[in-house]
């Protein structure tokens, strides 16, 4: 199913879900960096309550909107006739890598809720190499939608 009216606007909707993407990105980014560092206070610091002002903002006036733009846009984009060849592999994998980053996602707002409460809900370590699992969506992602392997 495509809707053609969106074919006019195709620049349009896909420079707005890229400048999307890139917001959302640059949060996913940051926060799991900011729990490293969470992570390494004790609750109920000063540092800590910075923290959590830092990572409640990050999350509800940049990542989440961010999210939901990139989703909107992105299903503009599919509804747009001609943009995705759906006898074509490489849809798929872009669409797993956008799911698991949306889960990814997920979990750091949960996980933010935990740190809002004192909790301490995984180690320092953990959070330095889940900092490492936006990165390596987007490059999947960016491989799949630019060079379209299969």
């Amino acid at each position: 199913m495509t809707i053609d009216a969106l074919g006019a606007w195709y620049p349009w909707i896909k420079s707005f879900h890229l400048i999307s993407v890139i917001a959302w990105l640059a949060g996913m980014f940051y926060l799991p960096r900011l729990f490293v560092y969470h992570s390494a206070v004790p609750a109920g610091s000063e540092r800590s309550e910075m923290l959590k002002v830092m990572e409640r903002r990050l999350l509800k006036a940049i990542i989440n909107p961010a999210m939901i733009a990139a989703w909107i846009f992105g299903i503009c984009l599919v509804l747009t006739p001609g943009v995705i060849d759906w006898s074509a592999g490489w849809w798929h994998t872009k669409m797993l890598g956008f799911l698991l980053m949306s889960g990814f996602h997920g979990h750091l707002a949960a996980s933010q809720k935990r740190f809002a409460r004192d909790e301490r809900p995984r180690s320092e370590r953990y959070w330095r190499i889940a900092n490492e699992v936006p990165t390596v969506l987007m490059v999947v992602i960016v491989i799949m939608v630019i060079a379209r392997p299969f």
